[in-house]
């Protein structure tokens, strides 16, 4: 019975392991022996872009994306921008509509969402109004760099990518403990998608910019995201979803725990769903190196929070069977003190900063999936007030 129980207690202590440092370390390996080819881009192709744009109750920052996306460097005859307002309550329509009619000289219009189900489904509702060859979809506090366009659209050199995801920019990464932990992990996350990409596939975009072609949309369920969405599906399906990194988005991240923590919580209601979508993954053969990117960039770590509570509670029972399980467990007591301590009092220590900011990643995932076993998953969203 020990055993089995020892054994278990690897299993989750390694699965901890691996998405926290084994599967980063692995890639860069990967990278080093088997350099691949910088991302090869056809600025020729320049199809007809719809820029899309979701919105509930923006009014503190949908005139300045408006006039950012307005300067945006692409052929103006191939350009819309396109406004999908989900059932926004304040003054974001006026502004919208004020925009435009002093803006004639540019292809913008507005959709309005009669109901509010949240952004992907305010997505769909708007994409089936468009005609554009691409889609750039871009949030509406995230401002973008005026080649955006051109380097989304390169980016798309042959008919096996049907998605393109940008980089985004946190514009403050040194303001506080949640900007600076964020802006930290972010950096790490960019470098594995960057190396995944010049692989083969991305497993996960970012909702600041990615692209994709209109034939290649689909309608996801409310509760999903399109821009985690998207790569796993185009990868199943015999196509690539790739990174840009030339492709800009700049943007705040949230300046406060509070605001960080409820993002994260979103976030994490697709992770049950998520951990093993499907079986089809795990066919090597056919899927190549996005079953081993999956399951080391997303698999681990949607588990990280069950990993740790087994690790946990398997240590406790074990604790008499050798000094080994002694020191572990004084380690994890060590380790998630230093975090409700740095959460009660003020400790300006990078190290322990960063303790303090993973142990509330983690709480964020089991109070997503406790929302989610609960049926309290919604898939609405406040924005947070200090990214905008």
């Amino acid at each position: 019975m020990y055993i089995f129980l020892e054994i278990l207690f690897f299993i989750f202590s390694f699965l901890v392991f691996w998405a926290i440092i084994g599967y980063p370390f692995s890639l860069k390996i990967l990278d080093k022996l088997l350099t691949k080819n910088e991302l090869p881009k056809n600025y020729n192709y320049q199809p007809t872009i719809t820029i899309l744009i979701v919105a509930h109750n923006e009014e503190s920052v949908i005139k300045e994306k408006l006039e950012n996306v307005s300067r945006i460097n692409y052929p103006k005859e191939k350009l819309e921008i396109l406004i999908s307002s989900d059932n926004s309550t304040d003054t974001t329509n006026e502004i919208v509509e004020d925009f435009i009619v002093n803006n004639q000289d540019k292809n913008i219009r507005i959709y309005k969402a009669k109901n509010r189900k949240g952004k992907t489904n305010a997505q769909n509702e708007a994409v089936r109004t468009i005609k554009s060859e691409l889609i750039v979809f871009t949030d509406a506090n995230a401002m973008l760099d005026k080649n955006a366009c051109i380097e989304l659209a390169a980016a798309f050199y042959d008919e096996s990518i049907a998605y393109v995801t940008g980089k985004l920019c946190y514009t403050n990464r040194d303001i506080d403990l949640a900007s600076e932990s964020e802006s930290s992990y972010w950096d790490l996350d960019l470098a594995l998608r960057d190396i995944e990409s010049r692989f083969q596939t991305i497993t996960a975009g970012n909702g600041a910019l990615y692209a994709c072609k209109r034939k290649d949309y689909v309608e996801f369920d409310p509760i999903k995201s399109h821009d985690s969405s998207m790569p796993l599906y185009y990868s199943l399906n015999n196509k690539n979803a790739i990174a840009n990194h030339d492709a800009l988005a700049f943007e705040k991240a949230g300046e406060n725990i509070k605001d960080e923590f409820n993002r994260k919580v979103r976030m994490s209601r697709i992770i049950l769903a998520s951990i093993l979508p499907s079986l089809k993954i795990l066919n090597v053969f056919r899927y190549k190196w996005f079953t081993y990117f999956y399951l080391g960039h997303r698999t681990s770590r949607y588990l990280l929070w069950f990993s740790h509570i087994m690790v946990l509670l398997l240590n406790m029972i074990l604790i008499n069977e050798s000094s080994i399980y002694v020191i572990t467990f004084g380690f994890q007591l060590v380790f998630y003190t230093i975090a409700v301590l740095r959460r009660f009092f003020y400790i300006n220590n990078r190290f322990i900063n960063m303790i303090y900011y993973y142990c509330m990643t983690l709480y964020a995932q089991i109070v997503g999936v406790m929302k989610v076993i609960t049926g309290k998953a919604k898939p609405t969203w406040e924005k947070a007030g200090s990214t905008r």
